[in-house]
């Protein structure tokens, strides 16, 4: 798999290994995503970001109400039903012009896998004289339209699912609920949030670990950027704060995609969309689609010289993230359908479906658009794959690396890893005191050998995985690692 480094900001010369507060971990998964638990890296130790596998194309946007503006898609897993929201909209591009052909509105898809995806016919808005169509919203709202399933225990059933939009002649961010995902009906008659520019797709969700809802949108500061908000009922919502980005903002940034990861609901995932417009250059002579390229050029230079992709982030206070500088999301080695504005914008929205190996777990899907502004067809969205909590690991070669944890506690009773080794590769832990001291019976030379891929593996101790003797208790974990992937960890209670 296609990795990246990541150059951790903890530096070595930390105060005393008892001054530090420990981490009150529960037992919460914790994903080594960042470096937030991870005191030191050491021998050949390393975070490494992996990248998502490309798959079949999920869904082309080519009826006559979709088209080459078809874009912001929001993808959720909704039961044993899989739902996919996007804009459809079309625009010819000729050296001369640069207009819309019909006007924008707000479509739906379903899946029984998250693979296998259709438009059903749902009779609610008229296009070109027909209700026959897969159109959700035809007036307020279609610029941008994010809905999720409200799992807020007070949301009553009429709002159980939500969404922002933006749209029509008023600026501001509307909002908008349905009782079934399908019929939408408006919360208010005014926008709730105004401020920004909200020129992108604009998102809220319940936030259970917070218990508020949180909404990221689009403004701009030295470029396009991200502020975030909060409300207790969706329609009062904050002030604006700006993201604040460690080690710093990777370029411009058009979309946001943050959402709680569904298996650390306390842990929010941003996949933003990277904006880099160079002005022309030679190399984009060599770029795909030169032609194409140079149309797009006359009514808007950017449309023919900027470039998208994706991006990976994460926080865990919704506020502060961590953001990785290289490409979550590579344009990629493609022919015609990737290196423009406006692809390769990741959905919002992850979501598990079945392997493509028979024998494997279920992965993670992602989706991302391409062939956005050409001419021949409508927008293609893509399906992408990632192991489950696959997004970044601590990883080490043969010749073996260590990660030391910052001092925590844990309410569980075995500590429980998704981790994958080579053949040769093995992983060991220690469990060690806060002043750096193996624990009696829990020392390197306790662990029983780990090796093997697995999404949850108890560890042991001379064939023991009882951990309830120190639950409460403050202790450090040291990992050893030789040809393997440490992804995240739980002190599970079971």
């Amino acid at each position: 798999m296609l990795t990246t480094v990541f150059a951790l900001q903890t530096t070595l010369g930390l105060a005393p290994l008892a001054a530090a507060q420990p981490l009150d971990l529960g037992t919460r998964r914790e994903l080594l995503v960042d470096d937030y638990l991870i005191e030191r890296l050491s021998g050949g130790a390393t975070l490494r970001m992996h990248a998502p596998v490309p798959r079949e194309v999920a869904l082309v946007a080519d009826a006559p109400w979709e088209g080459n503006g078809s874009l912001y898609a929001t993808v959720l897993q909704d039961g044993d039903r899989y739902r996919m929201y996007y804009r459809g909209g079309h625009y010819r591009l000729t050296p001369q012009e640069y207009t819309g052909t019909h006007a924008l509105v707000i479509c739906y898809a379903e899946s029984p896998d998250g693979i296998h995806w259709a438009k059903p016919e749902l009779g609610l808005c008229e296009s070109d004289g027909s209700t026959a169509n897969n159109i959700i919203l035809d007036r307020l709202g279609t610029h941008s339209f994010a809905p999720f399933r409200d799992d807020n225990p007070a949301c009553p059933s009429e709002a159980r699912y939500k969404a922002l939009a933006n749209g029509g002649t008023e600026h501001g961010l509307f909002a908008f609920q349905s009782p079934d995902g399908i019929h939408w009906s408006l919360m208010a008659e005014r926008p709730v949030i105004t401020e920004g520019a909200l020129d992108s797709q604009n998102l809220a969700f319940w936030d259970a670990a917070r218990g508020e809802y949180r909404a990221y949108f689009r403004d701009f500061r030295e470029g396009r950027d991200i502020r975030t908000c909060t409300s207790p009922d969706f329609v009062h919502w904050t002030a604006g704060t700006w993201l604040e980005y460690t080690p710093g903002r990777s370029g411009e940034l058009y979309t946001n995609q943050v959402l709680p990861y569904y298996r650390a609901p306390q842990l929010l995932l941003g996949f933003p969309t990277r904006y880099v417009d160079r002005g022309w250059t030679p190399s984009h002579e060599y770029l795909p689609q030169l032609e194409h390229r140079r149309i797009r050029t006359g009514p808007s230079p950017r449309e023919g010289s900027a470039v998208t992709e994706g991006l990976l982030m994460a926080s865990h206070d919704g506020v502060r993230f961590t953001m990785w500088p290289e490409a979550f999301l590579r344009p990629g080695l493609r022919t015609r359908d990737t290196w423009f504005y406006g692809d390769l914008y990741q959905t919002w929205g992850l979501v598990e479906t079945r392997a493509a190996l028979a024998d494997a777990p279920p992965e993670l899907s992602l989706y991302a658009s391409e062939h956005y502004h050409q001419n021949d067809g409508g927008t293609v969205f893509r399906r992408y794959t990632l192991r489950i909590d696959g997004f970044v690991s601590a990883q080490a070669p043969l010749s073996g690396g260590e990660v030391l944890t910052r001092p925590l506690t844990f309410a569980g009773r075995r500590l429980v890893l998704n981790v994958a080794t080579s053949a040769a590769g093995s992983l060991r832990v220690e469990l060690q005191n806060p002043d750096g001291l193996p624990v009696p019976g829990y020392a390197l030379a306790d662990c029983d050998e780990v090796f093997g891929d697995f999404l949850e593996r108890p560890v042991s101790w001379r064939g023991q995985t009882d951990l309830a003797a120190l639950a409460g208790q403050p202790v450090r974990v040291r990992f050893e690692l030789r040809d393997a992937d440490l992804y995240a960890l739980q002190f599970a209670e079971e």
